[in-house]
């Protein structure tokens, strides 16, 4: 009995000598296999501020050295093209509950996520829907379509992946309705099905036009402030729309009211002579020039006949608007004789001894 206790005691002994150096060695090994094959764990970071590009956040994009948890949905993002926060206790809560911890927060607050999106404006999209209607069933340029929708355009948010070209895949349009339907398709870079998109609603060709901004008169002479250039539909102005440009200083041929769209044929150069006008006739002819005072019978334009009274010979006489207030009266020419018949009628001018007294023409009188 007495020999069983000392082996005991000896074993307790040896074992409490014994395990302390084998711990010590076993953790100097560990330590230098750390060492040589670098293999130390990296504490996990918060990220203060995080972009995504699809509908879920991940422990990995919250945190840094996340390690095989990096791929754990643990929140929906925000709606495409925004911006949601979330706090660092929220967060903190999420990880804990799939192993991650001993989190350095950094003394960060609140986590900024963003998610990426690609916008298209609703003017490009209405744009490219002109330009795929171009010319078709007897639609003018793109840039004279005027679009109106079934349903409002809005600025279109989509996911980031979707970088291709809105492509029209099919496009529909009724000369006789003016209805229009345009579909698109927009390809995914993430190897995706594409986007398709479609849009209905009616298109008309306008086109500009000067338009009256108050009520005028026939004789009218249109001033700036009595036009302004709006785009109305071709069917309702016509081919012949005149434009601003054209409209200005032009006399009117006939009354309309203010919003009513110009037409060349509503044009008419303005009256350089008026009726009952005390006009200058001017009579002209070679080594001729004279003026008297005339009264205009009638109106006219530059380039008009209109008929004036000569106050001086009292007679009624045409001539040709030439400027404001002036009246040219054409004088017919006496035409002399031409010189090879003179040269060849020796014969006949001696048997008329009157013609060889006979002067030169005198200068023609004014009528």
């Amino acid at each position: 009995m007495m020999t069983i206790r000392s082996l005991i005691a000896a074993t307790a002994l040896l074992a409490a000598t014994i395990a302390p150096a084998l711990a010590q060695n076993d953790a100097a090994t560990a330590l230098a296999s750390a060492q040589a094959g670098d293999d130390v764990i990296a504490v996990p970071v918060l990220r203060a501020s995080i972009t995504v590009t699809g509908d879920l956040v991940r422990i990995g994009d919250v945190v840094d050295n996340a390690g095989t948890a990096a791929q754990i949905a643990i929140y929906r993002a925000p709606d495409l093209g925004t911006t949601g926060a979330l706090s660092t206790e929220q967060v903190i809560a999420a990880l804990r509950a799939h192993q991650v911890i001993a989190v350095d927060t950094r003394n960060i607050r609140e986590v900024a996520v963003t998610r990426l999106a690609r916008t298209i404006d609703a003017k490009d999209i209405e744009s490219q829907i002109a330009r795929a209607l171009e010319h078709r069933n007897g639609l003018g340029d793109a840039a004279n379509l005027s679009l109106t929708f079934d349903r409002d355009v809005q600025d279109m948010r989509l996911e980031s992946s979707n970088t291709g070209a809105l492509q029209p895949t099919s496009v529909r349009y009724d000369g006789r309705s003016g209805r229009f339907d345009v579909s698109f398709e927009i390809g995914n870079e993430a190897g995706l099905a594409a986007t398709r998109l479609r849009f209905t609603g009616t298109a008309i060709e306008t086109v500009e036009a000067a338009v009256l901004a108050r009520d005028v008169e026939r004789n009218d002479v249109l001033k700036s402030a009595d036009i302004v250039t709006e785009r109305r539909p071709k069917a309702q102005v016509g081919n012949d729309a005149a434009t601003r440009d054209r409209a200005l200083g032009m006399q009117m041929r006939k009354q309309l009211r203010a919003g009513q769209p110009l037409h060349s044929a509503d044009l008419a150069k303005p009256d350089l002579v008026q009726r009952d006008q005390t006009v200058t006739l001017i009579y002209e002819s070679a080594g001729l020039y004279l003026t008297i005072r005339g009264k205009a019978l009638e109106g006219g334009t530059e380039g008009d006949v209109v008929s004036v009274v000569n106050l001086q010979s009292k007679r009624t006489v045409s001539g040709v608007v030439i400027g404001r207030g002036q009246v040219s009266i054409s004088v017919a020419t006496p035409r002399l004789p031409e010189a090879s018949s003179i040269s060849g009628s020796t014969q006949t001018a001696s048997a008329a001894p009157v013609a060889a007294g006979t002067t030169s023409p005198a200068a023609p009188k004014a009528e």
